[in-house]
C-alpha cells in the first residue's frame, strides 16, 4: 500500500488567531500510541484548551482531546493524556529560551498528517488584550466592506 503523499488537516484550533498574535511557527512531530493515530485517521480531534510546556527539557502538549478509537480494546488510550513533542534539540533550546525571557506561550494551531505521518503546528504567541481583538474584528470589517464595494465596482454596478 503506497503511503499518502500532502498534507491532511485533522484539526485547527482557531481561537488561537484570535486570542493570540503568533510571532512564530514550529513543526513538531508526537509521540502517539496506535490507537490515538487511527482515531486522528479517522478525523477526531480537539485542541480546544490545548497548550505546549516544558518538562526537563523536553516538550510535551497538554489537554489535546483525542477520544477514543471505536473499535479498540483494552489497548485504547487515555482521551486527554499528555503527549511528548518530537523536535530538534536546537529548535527545543530556542522555544523554551523565548518562553522564559519573554513570556511567550506555545499553543497548538493544527493537528495534520504530512506524508502519513502525525504532526502537530505550535505557534509562539503572545496574548492579546481585549482592545487588540476588538481592533483585528474591525479592520477585518472594514476590509471585507472594501472588497464587496470594490467587487461591485468592477462589476459595473453602483452604490
Amino acid at each position: 500500500m503506497p503511503r499518502e503523499q500532502g498534507r491532511k488537516v485533522v484539526a485547527s484550533n482557531r481561537k488561537a488567531r484570535h486570542d493570540y498574535a503568533i510571532l512564530d511557527t514550529y513543526e513538531a512531530g508526537m509521540a502517539l500510541t496506535g490507537t490515538e493515530v487511527k482515531s486522528l485517521r479517522a478525523g477526531r480531534a480537539s485542541l480546544v484548551d490545548a497548550f505546549a510546556q516544558e518538562r526537563n527539557g523536553e516538550l510535551y502538549l497538554h489537554g489535546m482531546h483525542i477520544p477514543e478509537y471505536t473499535q479498540g480494546t483494552w489497548t485504547n488510550h487515555e482521551p486527554r493524556r499528555t503527549r511528548k513533542l518530537l523536535l530538534k534539540r536546537l529548535e527545543i533550546d530556542r522555544l523554551i529560551g523565548k518562553t522564559r525571557e519573554s513570556g511567550l506561550t506555545m499553543v497548538p494551531l493544527q493537528v495534520y498528517f504530512s506524508d502519513g505521518w502525525a504532526k502537530v503546528e505550535i505557534g509562539l504567541a503572545k496574548g492579546k488584550k481585549s482592545y487588540d481583538k476588538r481592533q483585528d474584528l474591525a479592520k477585518r470589517d472594514a476590509d471585507r466592506e472594501i472588497a464587496r464595494v470594490s467587487g461591485r465596482r468592477g462589476k459595473g454596478m453602483s452604490e
